[in-house]
């Protein structure tokens, strides 16, 4: 099988993106890689292999690559004796935040016929934006902690209890979020979450919290990762983020009841299913007072949370047989021809 891993995208989450990318080439060891890097002015390039090092994008080594377009089917190089396709089995989209999980790539790849492992369109919208992940959750029956919601326009005023955490609505990897201890702290918060996002949601923040993550996805079966659960500062900033998206190595599963496994499981399936099909998901959970709350979906995990489950190259190779097909719609003109018919009759 050859999969084509799709990174960079204009996002704050950019670097990330390169990261998780690098860190294919350790995960796969039997499956053919190419690289497909979007720049930041949404141009795509052909990466080989031998040059997938973060140093060959910063320093913009990328440029001398081989440029790309998309066509129905697949990317391709366009030369003077024609077009060549860029051969691979699927894609893979890494690209993190704006682009990657907005449903942009997810739109590209359906549009152009492109065999693709990521959430779909509808998926991706309802979990880019931490708003509607509330929405989604509460509609699926999966508690979700309290919130109030403010926009940039709006007066900066909350009714909730100090300490509480603040987070830009439409970022990933702790960018622009803060913790906010009294009133004289809030307005600064505010500003630097409103300097990445027109919107924000606060939520309480409770200390000594249990969080727990919850990775997989469905081919003919379910296919989950263990239960993790990472250590935590007061809370992951962006450089711990960073790191953490460089993962590849094995890490122990949480030492819960099963009964809470259980728990944390289903909540995972009433998220997943079957809105997210066709991707590798992450859940983040708190348990409070020994009731499951969803924190967060992570729609395309970084390094796709490979660290967590047993085989995840091969788990790949069955989602890639596994992808949902979108319906093929015959156009025949059948309408225009009736009605070009009836006017002839009638002329």
């Amino acid at each position: 099988m050859n999969i084509s891993i799709l990174f960079g995208g204009s996002s704050y989450e950019h670097e990330i993106s390169i990261v998780s990318a690098v860190t294919m080439k350790k995960v796969f060891k039997k499956t053919g890689l190419s690289f497909i890097f979007v720049s930041s002015e949404r141009e795509f390039f052909l990466i080989d292999p031998s040059k997938m090092t973060s140093k060959h994008f910063s320093s913009g080594a990328y440029k001398k690559d081989k440029k790309l377009t998309l066509k129905q089917g697949g990317f391709f190089i366009d030369g003077i004796l024609g077009s060549k396709q860029v051969a691979f089995d699927v894609a893979l989209n890494l690209i993190h935040g704006r682009d990657g999980e907005d449903g942009k790539i997810a739109s590209l790849m359906s549009f152009y016929h492109i065999p693709f492992i990521s959430p779909r369109l509808e998926a991706s919208v309802l979990s880019y934006n931490k708003l509607y992940t509330k929405f989604l959750a509460q509609s699926l029956g999966v508690k979700t902690v309290a919130y109030e919601h403010l926009s940039k326009d709006d007066e900066r005023k909350i009714t909730m209890s100090y300490p509480v955490i603040v987070k830009p609505v439409r970022l990933g990897s702790s960018i622009g979020v803060s913790i906010v201890k009294n009133d004289t702290e809030l307005d600064y918060a505010l500003d630097v979450a409103f300097e990445f996002d027109t919107d924000v949601i606060i939520e309480p923040f409770i200390t000594g919290v249990k969080e727990y993550n919850q990775a997989g996805c469905h081919t003919k079966d379910w296919e989950l990762s263990i239960v993790e659960e990472p250590h935590k500062e007061e809370f992951l900033d962006f450089e711990k983020k960073y790191m953490d998206f460089s993962r590849d190595s094995k890490v122990h599963s949480a030492d819960i009841s099963d009964s809470l496994r259980i728990t944390i499981q289903e909540n995972f399936k009433k998220i997943y299913h079957p809105l997210f099909l066709g991707s590798v998901i992450r859940c983040d959970f708190f348990v409070i007072e020994n009731e499951v709350y969803l924190n967060e979906i992570n729609p395309i995990p970084g390094s796709m949370a490979n660290y967590l489950f047993e085989d995840f190259e091969s788990m790949i190779h069955r989602l890639s047989s596994n992808l949902p097909e979108e319906k093929t719609i015959t156009v025949n003109y059948q309408y225009i021809h009736s009605i070009q018919s009836a006017k002839g009759k009638a002329s």
